[in-house]
């Protein structure tokens, strides 16, 4: 049952002892409004709206009565979570006002502004939300969805944000149940996929759900390693069989990921907003900040964090074995960035392919991984000084180096190849949709790899035979 509730304190923090000690999950509430959420979900259209003339439409009130019922579960469920309760009152009122408005495209800013998951960042502290949104890496359409989750904020992560990474608008987060959207490969809940009038001047937090990650990491490295025959280490079996100690891996790694994004010699947007740019410069935007965390994960070993050793793996793995062979080979940007980083360790012999199993020379690994880290940073120190079409050639030809372009490739035959009377925007155009193409090994382990990574979708940790493919 619950405790006596009470507001949080004049810094934003809810105690331990002032949560809900229920499961939102477990009350008789959630699953009506699950199951409200999901009658709504089919009759929304790409944008969110509700077209009454399309075939299979429901009656407005039909549709009127599923949204009173979110509402009215929303209503039984905010006095478990009162860190909530402002945005759950938005929440209502936003769920009131689309219905009113004849459930055109939905505008949740309101309780978007008022959801603030940053400011209570308690360890196991849940949260209710519920919001019109696509699901990155999941579905494309601003369907309604609901999702439960769990902070994950223990005092080690907590003091490490404090005192060397500062990143005050991560949230670490475990799903507790979620509705269609999230049964998926989606493994984040950001703030710029919500259906608004309008874009805030900025997002106030960001949640990656670090047990979706641990658990497809275990599954499909487990697979890897076997297909592979790598020899492991004890601490490395010890980590791919430990669903906490993964989740605290990933945790740490999203943690230093999110915040180089806007660290270090920046010739342009990190992220890229509205930018038009060749997808290998994406590709290595994110192996940047992988690296990164690499890099600061070793560090972190050193100073006697046991987490430290565990990203060490966790980003080398998931790099060299999902990363690669997930999704298709248009613009696959962290493709790229995997194909690349296993290139690089094995043209400088950390990596082996011999006898048909492979091999990690476990010593030299980080040396040369932060080597790889050390070369894509001068990539960027030297590209602030580049007009930007010859930095898109500089990236191209770091990546070049260990890859091999498709021999159609425009790019790969250099400038002259190329039209540079046009705008930089208008060479992407020129850019194949798989300019680096999987190389021999990774043709064979994505085939064999394939079922593994398709039974990931919508894993968690409560997902029955935890890593079995």
């Amino acid at each position: 049952m619950t405790e006596i509730l009470v507001q949080a304190g004049p810094e934003g923090r809810i105690s331990r002892a002032e949560q809900s000690t229920e499961r939102i999950v477990e009350h008789p509430a959630w699953p009506l409004l699950k199951d409200a959420v999901e009658q709504i979900r089919p009759w929304q259209s790409k944008d969110g709206s509700i077209d009454f003339a399309a075939e299979g439409a429901p009656a407005v009130a039909d549709a009127e009565r599923a949204v009173a019922r979110v509402s009215a579960a929303v209503g039984e469920l905010s006095p478990l979570l009162p860190h909530d309760a402002a945005y759950h009152t938005a929440l209502v009122t936003d769920l009131r006002r689309w219905a009113d408005g004849g459930f055109a495209v939905p505008d949740f800013l309101d309780s978007l502004l008022a959801f603030q998951p940053a400011a209570h960042r308690e360890d196991g502290l849940q949260h209710l939300v519920v919001f019109p949104m696509y699901t990155q890496n999941g579905n494309p359409d601003r369907n309604l969805e609901a999702v439960v989750l769990r902070m994950v904020w223990p005092d080690w992560l907590a003091e490490l944000e404090r005192t060397r990474y500062d990143n005050p608008l991560y949230c670490g987060i475990t799903f507790e149940d979620f509705t269609s959207g999230y049964d998926t490969n989606s493994a984040v809940l950001f703030p710029e996929t919500i259906a608004v009038r309008e874009a805030p001047e900025r997002f106030s937090w960001g949640g990656i759900f670090c047990d979706r990650e641990a658990a497809r990491f275990r599954r499909v490295t487990t697979a890897a390693v076997d297909i592979l025959g790598l020899d492991l280490p004890d601490d490395i079996r010890e980590l791919i069989a430990d669903q906490e100690r993964c989740q605290e891996a990933f945790v740490l790694w999203d943690m230093v990921h999110d915040r180089t994004h806007s660290h270090g010699d920046l010739p342009f947007d990190p992220f890229m907003i509205k930018q038009r740019q060749p997808f290998w410069m994406y590709g290595l935007e994110e192996l940047r900040c992988d690296l990164t965390a690499f890099k600061e994960a070793v560090k972190l070993a050193d100073d006697g964090f046991p987490q430290g050793r565990d990203v060490q793996y966790a980003v080398l793995f998931d790099r060299m074995f999902r990363f690669p062979v997930t999704g298709d080979r248009v613009r696959n940007y962290d493709g790229l960035g995997g194909q690349l980083l296993f290139a690089y360790l094995h043209q400088h012999d950390v990596v082996r392919w011999t006898d048909n199993k492979l091999h990690i020379d476990w010593d030299r690994a980080p040396q040369v991984t932060n080597q790889l880290c050390a070369e894509i940073e001068k990539l960027y120190r030297d590209g602030i000084d580049r007009p930007k079409i010859v930095h898109w050639f500089a990236g191209y030809e770091l990546v070049a180096s260990h890859l091999s372009p498709h021999p159609g490739s425009r790019w790969a035959k250099g400038p002259d190849a190329l039209d540079l009377t046009q705008p930089p925007r208008k060479l992407v155009d020129d850019v194949l949709p798989d300019e680096f193409p999987l190389s021999m090994f990774y043709e064979a382990l994505a085939k064999k790899l394939k079922n593994v990574i398709a039974s990931t979708k919508g894993i968690t940790a409560s997902t029955p035979e935890g890593i079995a493919a």
